[in-house]
């Protein structure tokens, strides 16, 4: 009976041994050196590829964002800043405490092509977005109109970032040459040259025509 009193409480003090080791090795010291490797190698990512201006973080390059006025319209809707860049639709929604998407519910509306909500929303969205810019409705570009799969697209095609350069010049007083060129400069090509499409991140061009603004 001793014998195996003994056992047992030795197999204890393994098991509670094995444990704390394990504790302090994988809850402790791994996160640690993993965290100082991500640190050191991959600074701007393991912070999320935050973006900052005026020392302060502006959100991060891989989110998209809104940028609205205070007023609402009839539909308690928050009215888009005639000032910025307008990113594309999003299913997801900006959260109640910032101007982020809501990261919990990212994703597409999942409407089938022929649903009759989504072929009104995408009528409502060109005569919107037309109107909004002074163009024609027939001008507005394919993503103006649907949202993304993620729900957290940053980026715009460079024909709908052109297509609101006019509007924003004239609410920031710039020469409309002066923003058309902004908007050139921050049109990213496809990836090796053939995978993907050009585009524009409406962030880093916002922050842009911002401190353009600001000169």
């Amino acid at each position: 009976m001793n014998i195996s009193v003994r056992n047992a409480a030795r197999m204890a003090g393994a098991g509670l041994r094995a444990l704390l080791v394990l504790t302090v090795v994988c809850g402790v010291i791994y996160p640690l050196v993993v965290t100082g490797i991500a640190q050191l190698a991959f600074h701007d990512k393991a912070n999320g590829s935050e973006l900052k201006t005026g020392g302060k973080s502006a959100g991060s390059e891989l989110l998209g964002q809104t940028y609205t006025l205070d007023k609402k319209d009839k539909d308690g809707n928050p009215l888009p800043d005639p000032k910025y860049f307008q990113p594309r639709p999003s299913a997801a929604g900006p959260n109640a405490e910032n101007t982020q998407y809501k990261l919990l519910v990212s994703g597409a509306s999942n409407l089938a092509a022929d649903s009759r909500v989504l072929l009104d929303s995408v009528k409502q969205r060109r005569a919107d977005v037309a109107a909004f810019n002074g163009v024609s409705p027939s001008d507005i570009p394919v993503d103006a109109l649907t949202a993304s799969a993620s729900g957290v697209d940053p980026h715009i095609s460079p024909q709908y970032a052109e297509l609101q350069a006019k509007r924003v010049a004239k609410a920031n007083s710039l020469p409309a040459t002066r923003v058309e060129q902004l908007v050139k400069d921050h049109t990213d090509g496809r990836l090796l040259g053939f995978m993907g499409e050009e585009r524009v991140n409406v962030l880093k061009l916002n922050i842009a025509l911002k401190e353009l603004a600001g000169k």
